[in-house]
């Protein structure tokens, strides 16, 4: 998936609070429709499963077909469209705009949510999905094997951003530090900062560099507490994000690389042209750029700490 507004937990303090609703034709979906769903700039056919009234309005619990349950959220009836031939067009035009090669009506591969991948050190201690227990794991999870995995598109990462990336995995893992937060900047703050350089350079606000990190943003979201946290950190995580934060408002340029390690196969679940897939290759890398010549302002200089002591000594259902 792409970029994401922000959802409700399905285990939210928020729960039916209680307020019957003013008449029952404001129930625009029932339990068990199939429908077209919002999710960042594309359309993706989904299935409610719960309905319920929060803050005085109708949230819809749903999945997204053909998608892990990890993707499961809840949203409001502004991002669902009943799922007819009417709707199924718009989705269609959505997707070819978006210049995706469907091969199913769902308008997106019909695997599960992306599986991580490993990268040598910086990878050693994070949940792993793919490495010792990767086969076991996958039939547990209903992971399925990419076979576009021979078609990655490749993420050179500057030799100075990879030591940062070692540097990081060193700070956490083995010093048992962290990184202080909220950070700042933000990922939100980052991302605002390179269209307004690239907006100066180019001389003009590209649709394409503004989509692009849009994408950048909902992948972080999604991906940060599955596959971009060391088990040291999630703790942190439970303190830091609440319901209405998102982890791109709270995290910086240190969670945010190690986003840049997973994208190769993150994005090999997207059906894209190989013209449109150089062209996003190339947009990527000249962010990292960017990223490289600010290394100084975006990344943090002193972790904080030592003071993890729960990550090690806790079981965490991802490791």
């Amino acid at each position: 998936m792409v970029s994401s507004s922000k959802g409700e937990s399905a285990s939210d303090g928020e729960n039916s609070s209680g307020d019957a609703p003013e008449s029952d034709c404001k129930r625009l979906f029932t339990e068990g429709e199939k429908v077209l769903a919002f999710h960042g700039p594309r359309i993706y056919e989904a299935k409610v499963q719960k309905a319920e009234i929060r803050k005085k309005e109708w949230r819809y619990f749903v999945h997204y077909l053909g998608w892990n349950k990890n993707w499961d959220e809840w949203v409001g009836k502004d991002r669902l469209m009943k799922h007819t031939e009417e709707n199924i067009l718009k989705q269609q035009a959505v997707d070819k705009k978006a210049g995706v090669d469907k091969n199913t009506k769902s308008g997106r591969s019909a695997h599960t949510k992306p599986k991580s991948s490993a990268d040598a050190k910086v990878d050693k201690d994070e949940p792993k999905t793919t490495s010792a227990k990767g086969k076991k794991r996958k039939a547990d999870s209903g992971i399925e094997e990419n076979p576009a995995t021979d078609k990655l598109i490749k993420i050179h990462i500057p030799p100075n951003l990879k030591k940062q990336l070692v540097d990081d995995w060193e700070h956490i893992t083995q010093q048992n530090k962290l990184v202080k937060l909220p950070r700042s900047p933000t990922v939100d703050d980052i991302l605002t900062k390179y269209l307004e350089y690239k907006s100066k350079k180019d001389g003009v606000m590209t649709e394409a560099v503004g989509e692009i990190l849009n994408g950048l943003r909902g992948y972080f979201d999604k991906a940060l507490p599955t596959i971009l946290l060391y088990k040291k950190e999630r703790q942190q995580y439970r303190d830091a994000i609440s319901d209405n934060s998102s982890p791109s408002s709270i995290y910086g340029a240190e969670h945010l690389l190690r986003l840049f390690v997973k994208l190769p196969e993150l994005l090999g679940y997207v059906k894209v042209e190989e013209e449109t897939l150089i062209r996003l290759q190339q947009k990527l890398l000249d962010f990292l750029k960017f990223l490289q010549n600010n290394e100084s302002t975006f990344f943090v200089a002193v972790y904080d700490g030592p003071k993890v002591t729960e990550g090690s000594s806790k079981g965490n259902k991802d490791n």
